[in-house]
């Protein structure tokens, strides 16, 4: 440690002193000046400027792990409103889909060491709660697209789409995904109003505290605390015991039906949402990470674990960019927080099963709504939108508008054609 240290006094001297003889070389009259300039730079250095423990970046331990903690719970107002509505509809397994995403966020904990987030399939999620898939149809869904993914990440496929897509359709849907968290957090608060304007505040303060690392935690708690206080809990009806997941093996008919329901719609948006705008994202948050957060892994990681966790119970499950976008914005910043989140999924499947389902209505969608709100701003309103040229700006305005009245895929061509547009005027003016 001293001789790191030494190595940065030298290097901070040095340095001073390289500047001050120039100064002492350019100016006669100034000489008595430029000396004691040379004396202010070599204090400094010694003292402070270069002192490993204060140099930019370096975040105190305490507070990296808090924002892990944090922000493995911040993405509930994407989690929470799907689960707890395929619950409701009694069509499904808890412990099996549970103990799924406990696996599932622990495996990519594992491979990719970063915040990626753990989200249920939206359209597979819609459909069910409507009624309109079995479980065995549901476990038929996950193999379907399991594999579907897989094949693509083999053959390169994701990676050269995302190649090939240009950077103002990425904008736009980066645009489209936050406005979609702001607009999912507001839905979400007009349940309870009052409830969702006081988690928002609560939020706003905090980030301006020391308790900015523990913010979405602290919102977290606190509502489940008033929501069980309302709710009139009585502890005791819960109760603990094992609750392994259940075998869930399709057959033919269960295959077709999903490959002629749900696979086309879900794996468009999968192979947009959750590969091509969650790596592109990753590359802005983790530029260091580039060559290992990439669409052709995620699609590689997601085909697996659903192939592997369908048949268990498992609902289809992919990563996304509006959760890893949540998680990072309230502190999440290594592999820990989806660990956190793993761990709880699998405690809740494993330890209550059926009984998850009373534990998880406690919490106020309002509160966990407010969540998404602020991580929504900060995407939608990015560097790229702010310094597009008027031409651009147009692009990536309507396809954000169209991801959030149609959905990602769609957004994803329609971006594609606009851009195309775009380009074929701006080459006929200039000619």
């Amino acid at each position: 440690m001293r001789g790191e240290r030494l190595r940065y006094f030298l290097r901070g001297y040095n340095h001073a002193c390289v500047g001050d003889i120039r100064t002492l070389k350019g100016s006669k009259d100034n000489s008595a000046e430029a000396l004691r300039t040379l004396e202010r730079s070599g204090t400094q250095s010694a003292h402070g400027a270069d002192d490993p423990s204060r140099r930019p970046g370096r975040v105190p331990t305490w507070t990296r792990w808090a924002g892990d903690f944090s922000g493995a719970y911040a993405d509930l107002g994407t989690f929470l409103p799907l689960i707890v509505g395929m619950f409701a509809v009694q069509q499904l397994d808890p412990a099996g889909v549970l103990v799924g995403f406990g696996v599932f966020a622990l495996a990519t904990a594992l491979i990719y060491r970063r915040p990626v987030p753990v989200q249920p399939m939206k359209v597979v999620a819609a459909v069910v709660i409507a009624g309109g898939l079995s479980a065995s149809e549901v476990a038929a869904t996950g193999v379907l697209l399991g594999v579907v993914l897989c094949v693509l990440a083999a053959i390169g496929a994701v990676g050269r789409l995302g190649r090939h897509i240009p950077h103002t359709v990425l904008s736009g849907i980066q645009l489209g995904v936050g406005l979609y968290l702001i607009w999912g957090g507001i839905k979400l608060g007009m349940q309870q109003p009052a409830v969702g304007l006081i988690a928002l505040a609560g939020l706003l303060l905090l980030q301006r505290t020391r308790f900015r690392p523990l913010a979405a935690l602290l919102v977290v708690l606190c509502a489940g605390v008033w929501g069980a206080v309302q709710a009139d809990v009585v502890w005791p009806g819960v109760t603990l015991g094992l609750s392994l997941p259940q075998l869930q093996v399709p057959d033919l008919g269960n295959l077709w039906v999903s490959a002629q329901g749900v696979l086309l719609p879900q794996l468009a948006l999968t192979l947009t949402n959750a590969t091509l705008v969650t790596a592109a994202i990753a590359a802005d948050l983790f530029p260091h990470d580039r060559e290992r957060i990439t669409p052709d892994r995620l699609a590689w990681s997601s085909g697996a674990l659903n192939l592997v966790l369908a048949p268990f119970g498992g609902f289809p499950m992919c990563h996304g960019a509006g959760g890893l976008v949540v998680q990072h914005k309230f502190g999440a910043r290594t592999g820990l927080a989806p660990a956190i989140f793993g761990v709880t999924c699998l405690a809740l499947g494993l330890f209550l099963g059926p009984h998850a389902l009373d534990l998880l209505a406690i919490l106020p969608m309002a509160a966990i709504g407010a969540l998404l709100i602020p991580a929504g701003i900060d995407l939608a309103v990015s560097k790229r939108l702010r310094r597009a040229s008027p031409d651009r700006l147009l692009v990536i305005v309507l396809t954000g508008v169209t991801c959030v009245v149609v959905n990602v895929a769609v957004g994803l061509l329609a971006g594609i054609a606009l851009e195309g547009l775009r380009i074929l005027l701006t080459r006929r003016h200039t000619t």
